[in-house]
């Protein structure tokens, strides 16, 4: 059922398990993938503002968006910004390729607040130091302890334009297996890879969702999504995957908005 994927991001790692970890994959038939990624992480923003998650903290590592803009949603939807610095960091993999605001930051002309809960990462390529950074990173937010911190990836995407799938791969696989880290979603645009990438993606993932658009017509002719995106979100089904602890694959279809408002509820 759709509550399974929900309280599994929550509720988190278990013991002596691996980390649950959520593959989001959209297409250009289907380019609703990031909206069920932003409404996820505004909803475990929520929940670990209001204590109700394992997680206590988030490292979102920022690939395709700026980190201002996750900043604007988060203040959209209602979560407590101004408290961030304690719960969240933002790693900021998509801006200032070149350093050329590094360098105007350190002549004095520029001030940004925000740079509390930001720091910026360069060399993607380099997975291995990319797993360190979210770790020390997760660590500063939640201490050196049990306490746990999840990780947001934007785009996988992107990961896989840098690097190699293998390394993308034991990357994830490293991530899920931190004994500090609760749960891993991130956003895959199925269009752009191989089907042996994507395979490999879906491999150290334990459950994989996918959005289904609400968008044929009577004659069998797809409508125009542009015009009808809010329509079509909707009406659309969210099909997950979840691999089950025997092994087996568990298959589970639902309308989307269904699975928004669960979410939501907290279930």
């Amino acid at each position: 059922m759709a509550e399974s994927v929900c309280r599994s991001l929550r509720d988190g790692a278990l013991e002596g398990e691996l980390a649950p970890t959520l593959t989001i994959k959209d297409s250009l038939a289907s380019p609703f993938g990031f909206n069920v990624f932003s409404h996820i992480l505004v909803q475990l923003s929520s929940q670990i503002v209001a204590g109700k998650s394992q997680s206590q903290g988030m490292v979102i590592v920022a690939l395709s968006r700026s980190p201002s803009s996750y900043i604007d949603l988060l203040k959209m939807n209602g979560v407590d910004v101004e408290s961030s610095k304690k719960w969240i960091h933002i790693l900021d993999c998509y801006t200032d390729p070149l350093g050329w605001k590094d360098k105007t930051r350190k002549s004095g002309d520029i001030t940004d607040p925000s740079n509390q809960i930001l720091s910026s990462y360069k060399t993607v390529k380099d997975v291995n130091r990319l797993f360190s950074v979210i770790c020390d990173l997760g660590r500063g937010l939640v201490g050196g302890s049990k306490s746990r911190f999840c990780v947001a990836i934007d785009s996988l995407s992107e990961l896989l334009r840098h690097s190699s799938v293998q390394s993308v791969a034991s990357l994830l696989s490293n991530l899920r297996s931190h004994e500090q880290i609760s749960c891993i979603f991130g956003l895959l645009h199925s269009d752009l890879h191989e089907e042996r990438a994507v395979a490999a993606v879906e491999y150290t993932s334990s459950m994989v969702a996918s959005v289904d658009p609400f968008h044929h017509s009577v004659d069998g002719q797809g409508s125009n999504l542009g015009n009808s995106s809010r329509q079509n979100l909707t009406k659309g089904k969210f099909n997950v995957r979840s691999k089950r602890r025997n092994g087996r694959v568990r298959v589970t279809v639902i309308s989307l908005i269904m699975f928004l408002r669960l979410f939501e509820m907290n279930v």
